[in-house]
This record gives C-alpha cells, sequence and structure tokens, in this order.
C-alpha cells in the first residue's frame, strides 16, 4: 500500500489507515474476536498506520491494538494516540459509558488535563495499555475548551519529546478548523487529524486549514471520510457529526449517490479516494470493526475514479470548480 511521511519527519503513513474508535466498542460493543480480525486483516492488506486514543471506549481501544501488534517487529508500523483527557478510576459507579458513546462498562471517568504533567501521565497509560515502549504519533485529542493551555503548556511538553527523540511527531486531531489552523500557524506541529470536515459531503476544510498546511509543509491526516457513516448507505435515520441526519444533509448525500452510481461507483469508494485529491493530505483513516468492514474499505479505496465522475458532481453543484479531486494516476 502507498506510504509516504508526514511532515518533515520520518514518521510514514499509509494511504489508508486503521482508525480505532470502532473496536473501543463506539455505539455498540465489539467482540474481542471481532476487533482482533479486524487488525489482522488491515495488517493483511497492508495497512501499516493504527490510531487510537484512551477516550476510545476508556482504554479499550488501546489494549486491543497493543495486543494485536505484540510481537511485530517495531519499526514495520506507525501508532498514533492522543492526549488530553486522563482516565481516572470510576470507584463504585455502576452503568455503562454510552454517554460518551461508547458501549462499555464506565469503569472509568475522563478528567481533561492539558497540563505538561498531564500531557506526560496520559502518554505512560497509553504506552502501558498499548504494552509499547514508544508511539510514533501523539495528538492533542479535541481542546476546544481549553486552547490556550494547550497551546501554553501541552504543546511544550509534546515539543520537548519530540526534540528528545520519544515521539517522531506532533500534532492535533479535532473535529473542527478553526483551531487546528491556529496550531499550524503559532506552533511548529507536524501533523493534523481531521475528523469529518474535509469530505466529499463537505470541504470546510478547504477554506484555511488545508491550504495553510500545505503552505507549510505540514501534514492532514482525514477521519471521518464517511460522515459517521451517512456516506456508506445514506437513508432516512443514518447518523451523520454523531446524531440523526437533517433532510437537506440527506438529499445532498443521497444526490452525491445518484452521481457516482451513474459511473459504476460505490459512495464510500468515492468518498474514500476524495481527500487524498489535495496535497496536504497525507492519508485516510477508516473506522472498522470487522475483518468484513476492513477488507471492503481496501477494496474500495483501491478502486479506478473516472474523472468524469468528478465533473459531473461540479456539474451539479455538489463540489466547487476550484476544488482539488484526485487524479488518475492517483488511484492505486
Amino acid at each position: 500500500m502507498r506510504t509516504t511521511r508526514l511532515g518533515n519527519t520520518a514518521v510514514p503513513v499509509t494511504r489508508l489507515g486503521f482508525g480505532a474508535a470502532a473496536i473501543g466498542s463506539l455505539f455498540r460493543p465489539v467482540s474481542d474476536e471481532d476487533a482482533a480480525g479486524a487488525l489482522q486483516a488491515a495488517w493483511d492488506a497492508g495497512i501499516r498506520t493504527f490510531d487510537t486514543a484512551p477516550h476510545y471506549g476508556i482504554g479499550l481501544s488501546e489494549r486491543r491494538l497493543g495486543a494485536a501488534l505484540r510481537g511485530r517487529p517495531r519499526d514495520t508500523y506507525t501508532v498514533s494516540t492522543k492526549v488530553g483527557r486522563l482516565l481516572v478510576p470510576n470507584d463504585g459507579v455502576e452503568g455503562d459509558d454510552l454517554a460518551n458513546g461508547f458501549a462499555v462498562p464506565a469503569t472509568h471517568r475522563r478528567v481533561w488535563d492539558f497540563t505538561a504533567d498531564g500531557v506526560l501521565r496520559s502518554l505512560e497509560a497509553s504506552l502501558e495499555r498499548l504494552g509499547l515502549d514508544r508511539v510514533d504519533v501523539v495528538l492533542l485529542h479535541d481542546p476546544d475548551d481549553h486552547v490556550d493551555q494547550a497551546l501554553r503548556e501541552a504543546y511544550p511538553a509534546l515539543e520537548r519529546l519530540r526534540d528528545e527523540g520519544v515521539v517522531g511527531a506532533i500534532g492535533v486531531g479535532m473535529n473542527q478548523c478553526a483551531v487546528p489552523a491556529r496550531f499550524l500557524r503559532e506552533t511548529d506541529i507536524d501533523v493534523v487529524l481531521l475528523a469529518g470536515r474535509y469530505t466529499l459531503l463537505e470541504q470546510e476544510g478547504l477554506e484555511e486549514l488545508l491550504p495553510e498546511a500545505a503552505a507549510r509543509g505540514r501534514s492532514v491526516l482525514i477521519g471521518g471520510a464517511f460522515n459517521s457513516g451517512l456516506l456508506i448507505d445514506p437513508k432516512p435515520g443514518v447518523t451523520y457529526n454523531y446524531a440523526p441526519v437533517p433532510e437537506p444533509v440527506l438529499d445532498r448525500a443521497l444526490r452525491l449517490k445518484a452521481v457516482t452510481e451513474r459511473h459504476g461507483v460505490p459512495l464510500r469508494a468515492a468518498a474514500l479516494a476524495f481527500p487524498s485529491g489535495h496535497p496536504a493530505v497525507a492519508g485516510v483513516l477508516t473506522g472498522v470493526r470487522s475483518a468484513e468492514e476492513v477488507r471492503d474499505a481496501v477494496d474500495q479505496i483501491g478502486r479506478p475514479i473516472p474523472a468524469a465522475l468528478w465533473d459531473d458532481l461540479r456539474a451539479e453543484g455538489l463540489l466547487d470548480p476550484d476544488t482539488p479531486v484526485p487524479q488518475p494516476e492517483e488511484t492505486p
């Protein structure tokens, strides 16, 4: 699978990466067997980039990912995790974590912490759950309401870890564009993980973030390419931004589907291919919870996308004329 490097670093990422939120039992339970099968299928398909976080299943995602990678040569894969939420034992509390989106027992609660000490404690705990002695990428996770502290305290801690060679690349992972663009302007981050804001459905990232990254030689990883599942199979009741899809958004997704299918291309294939048309995009992460979903994602991202498909999307007002799209030679 095609590999590139993040920004000016030596950290490699595959064109398709494994987004490990789903195997943390996002929205519904995922068995150990299904999670292990998904990770094995990803490895067999050549995927070597794995993104996780303490937030995903209160550490379950990290533990499952670490178990799957155990015994594999450490220099053959790239792992990213995140800091900003510390996991604190929820002594005496029963119930599940579905209020935070994960179908797991509420054994811990999340405490926001973007101090330098919080960064180090979070990373140490992640390494223990992963069973690794290092990760390749560390991202500040959702500092929406803690921007000043993240810039003043958390970011310098990550910069020191990178300077010391403890991690290979640092950055920020968010569902919005304004704050990551500020980090690109005011810090020396290597990468932004942008979820849901640069997709076939919506291209907010084109306004500032992606041009800023490209101008500075930084990389962007795209998460949420399906907009929470809408671009897999748009229909009433499906989720968009982790909530029921509004009717105007569903209508736009159905129009996209009609165009792609006229060209014999499944909507999900066009959605996976689209972000890589921008020169700042280093790869796309897909959230999968089974071996079958992994194999389908690999098949879809490998489909040739005819140039006429993008032309028709522009002609129908579903893509702006200047939106970059993958060129035929960019499709593996």
